[in-house]
């Protein structure tokens, strides 16, 4: 008996930290892109919805949008924002990516396809956390872009 309330114990502790984690990080909620703010190439493709939701101990990161010709795409991200690879589901253009958190309001962003990095981004949240700046460059491309994102 005291083995499961030491058990039931350390798990209510686990979850609770996870959910303080997810309350304290500005880029946890969802995202709606505000295209009026943001640069795109002509025919690019473009992130309409991305949601950062706790996943037990790490971050689901599911992202709807269009791709350059105007068709339905969904992606899906699990994992830490430690730096490390992890899966990626649904892109087509990349297999994993990695997140790593360079301060409280700011993350970089690597996506990769069969080990070599396709895309770099910088996510930066304002101070007020009602926006949300993503600046993308195509690896080995002369492709940039700036996404703003309003918190839903």
């Amino acid at each position: 008996m005291k083995a499961r309330t030491t058990l039931l114990t350390l798990a209510l502790c686990f979850i609770a930290l996870a959910v303080s984690f997810a309350a304290d990080n500005p880029q946890m909620g969802t995202w709606k892109l505000n295209e009026a703010k943001s640069k795109f190439i002509p025919g690019a493709a473009k992130n309409n919805t991305v949601v950062y939701e706790a996943a037990g101990d790490q971050i689901k990161v599911t992202v709807d949008g269009v791709d350059a010709n105007g068709k339905p795409t969904h992606s899906e991200w699990t994992g830490k924002f430690d730096g490390k690879d992890y899966p990626l589901t649904g892109d087509p253009d990349a297999d994993t990516r990695s997140y790593k958190k360079i301060d409280a309001r700011t993350m970089e962003l690597t996506n990769k396809k069969d080990g070599k990095v396709v895309v770099n981004a910088k996510i930066v949240v304002s101070a007020d956390g009602k926006t949300r700046t993503v600046t993308l460059t195509a690896a080995g491309k002369k492709v940039h872009s700036t996404a703003v994102y309003d918190k839903a």
